[in-house]
């Protein structure tokens, strides 16, 4: 606990942001600036387009039931690049690469002691995005392994974690009232499956955006359908606070989602977004059901702007599929309930600070002893550099 609060203070001292901003760092494959030069005319150059982030983290994690030495301090780093190329004026390739050796969720990458750092920095880095766009209009179309396409109010993870990429083919139709999406993926694509047999997931999300006289309302529901989990293997390894028996999964996860969202331009100075979203399992008798409220206040764009975003979450245990779901809350997963404070700051054009800090108590199905719901604390202090 005394690393928990002198990590806050430290914190606190440098910046006041937070973890997501309206283009979050955690994805980068979407180019800034629209070229409105015709295709003809460009060189193979402009149609290539490059971005990248590095992140260094300090990481500590505590829990009330491990002991003392068990408990991790760590130093971490994630690197990520990506590059698309436009083939056509509305079709582009695009490829992506991070560190983390296909971890689906997350870049993250210990640095270790005992070997030099070039014998691993650039052999953990893994494809996270291989595929085709086609953009026309109000639409677009997705074919291979690409970033997510699900709208999220204040980049909730309470479904999907920032870093999941979708391996298939995906559909989005955007314009000022609404937002649809719908798709059919095979998470057993992933280079980290492990699972027994073949999994589906087909999807569909509808998002209808309303401008109000003081604000903006989003208000969303969407369908997970997983085909192939009851009775199979982990996807990846791993369980993440989902039922097993006899180490298979003992539901079927078919994800039902409702949110809400507010979104206000200025409130003492700075723009105000609230949101709550519920979970439901319709697959699962027990134990199906979870939720998450949210505050973000500011938003990290321009030079010396902070953002800072609390939020509460309560997963129980098959409310929703673990293996996709926020990897940093709760040590990832459900069966979890807590706060999340996050907050980050512009120091430079390219430059941000950022800390995340967790303070959640797991279920008891989570923890090794016997009717104990332990505690969980992490803190997480990032540098994070874009280019």
């Amino acid at each position: 606990m005394k690393k928990i609060i002198l990590s806050t203070m430290a914190i606190a001292t440098v910046s006041m942001a937070a973890s997501d901003i309206e283009h979050p760092h955690e994805r980068i494959t979407e180019k800034k600036v629209k070229d409105t030069t015709p295709h003809a005319e460009k060189s193979i150059l402009d149609r290539l387009h490059f971005k990248g982030d590095l992140r260094l983290r300090y990481e500590s994690i505590e829990r009330d039931d491990t002991p003392d030495e068990d408990n991790k301090y760590r130093n971490r780093y994630r690197l990520r690049i990506g590059a698309e190329v436009d083939l056509t004026e509305k079709l582009h390739f695009e490829v992506g690469m991070r560190s983390g050796f296909a971890n689906p969720t997350s870049g993250n990458q210990t640095f270790l002691d005992d070997e030099a750092l070039g014998d691993y920095f650039f052999q953990s880095l893994r494809f996270n995005v291989l595929g085709l766009s086609y953009k026309s209009d109000n639409s677009i179309y997705k074919v291979g392994r690409q970033p997510y396409m699900m709208y999220r109010p204040i980049k909730s993870q309470l479904v999907w974690d920032n870093d999941v990429s979708m391996n298939g083919v995906n559909y989005q139709y955007k314009d000022d009232t609404k937002i649809i999406t719908v798709g059919a993926n095979q998470p057993t694509l992933e280079e980290a499956a492990v699972a027994r047999d073949d999994v589906n997931l087909f999807l569909a999300q509808y998002v209808h955006k309303t401008k109000l006289e003081f604000a903006k309302l989003n208000l969303g529901a969407g369908i997970y359908y997983y085909d192939g989990l009851k009775g199979n293997t982990t996807l990846f390894g791993k369980n993440k606070g989902n039922t097993l028996v006899n180490g298979v999964y003992a539901n079927n996860y078919h994800v039902v989602e409702g949110f809400g969202e507010l979104q206000f331009s200025d409130v003492f100075g700075q723009p105000l977004k609230v949101a709550a979203g519920v979970v439901y399992n319709v697959a699962a008798d027990d134990n199906n059901f979870g939720y998450d409220l949210g505050v973000q206040l500011g938003k990290a764009k321009n030079v010396g702007d902070w953002q800072v975003k609390y939020s509460y979450t309560d997963l129980e245990d098959d409310a929703t599929l673990g293996a996709y779901s926020d990897s940093d809350n709760f040590g990832g997963g459900t069966a979890a309930k807590g706060h999340a404070i996050r907050a980050k700051y512009k120091a430079g054009k390219h430059l941000y600070l950022a800390g995340n800090f967790f303070f959640n108590d797991l279920y008891e199905s989570r923890s090794d002893i016997d009717g104990m719901k332990p505690g969980y604390e992490r803190v997480q202090l990032d540098m994070i550099y874009k280019f």
